[in-house]
């Protein structure tokens, strides 16, 4: 059944196919513009080609073993490994002082999960948070589960990581679609529908490109950051 949630409005971001480098970057300079934005963002995009993003916190050795996919980004949030390809990539940020960003790890997952499985309801797509976690391969996000996680037929098809500081709270999240007849797009509108109240398309200002293009070239691009633990 769908959770009971409060309404909440925000703006939505669609930026499209990016890099690696860039999209990881364009999420933390969301992160960065809460305390001016102070709306929560909704942010859809997907890959220029193949790649892997992993946690903040993974040793890059194991990663670089455990994963044939290139290129690799670290993630400016926590998690294990990530495919990236045909999946529905979304961030979702939150200023500070917004209820999301005052609630404990665990139940901010269950929400954006509980939110991804009403928008799929909409579609008349039958999905459920896993009770209890089911890992076989530690470090790789979508072999088996945890819990709160989303699950199609007992399968995971959604998880995310976040990160919160003071400026407010960023959850980086990735739908692997099932394998039946779905468009992304009308996923896309699910998820603003579902949220109860309207959200305003959004595009970024000459700032937030400009330190999204920053974050790229000083920071996710370079190898001392990728290999930084």
């Amino acid at each position: 059944m769908p959770t009971e949630r409060r309404e909440m409005s925000g703006l939505v971001l669609n930026s499209g196919l990016g890099e690696a480098e860039f999209n990881m970057a364009l999420d933390e300079a969301l992160l960065e513009a809460m305390p001016r934005l102070q709306k929560p963002v909704l942010r859809c995009y997907g890959w220029t080609r193949p790649a892997a993003s992993f946690g903040y916190f993974q040793k890059y050795a194991e990663v670089d073993r455990a994963t044939l996919l290139r290129p690799l980004v670290r993630r400016p949030t926590g998690g294990g490994i990530v495919p990236h390809d045909a999946d529905w990539t979304y961030s979702l940020t939150f200023p500070a002082g917004h209820e999301w960003h005052s609630l404990r790890a665990e139940e901010s997952y269950r929400r954006v999960h509980e939110w991804i499985r009403d928008a799929f309801a909409k579609l008349d797509v039958e999905t459920e948070l896993a009770s209890c976690s089911k890992k076989s391969a530690p470090g790789e996000c979508f072999v088996g589960h945890e819990k709160s996680d989303l699950l199609w037929r007992g399968k995971k098809i959604a998880g995310a990581a976040q990160r919160r500081n003071r400026l407010g709270l960023l959850i980086q999240g990735s739908v692997q679609p099932p394998p039946i007849s779905l468009r992304r797009a009308d996923w896309e509108l699910a998820m603003r529908t579902v949220a109860g109240e309207p959200w305003t398309d959004f595009a970024p200002d000459t700032s937030l490109i400009f330190r999204a293009t920053e974050l790229r070239v000083r920071k996710y691009s370079r190898l001392e950051y990728l290999q930084k633990r």
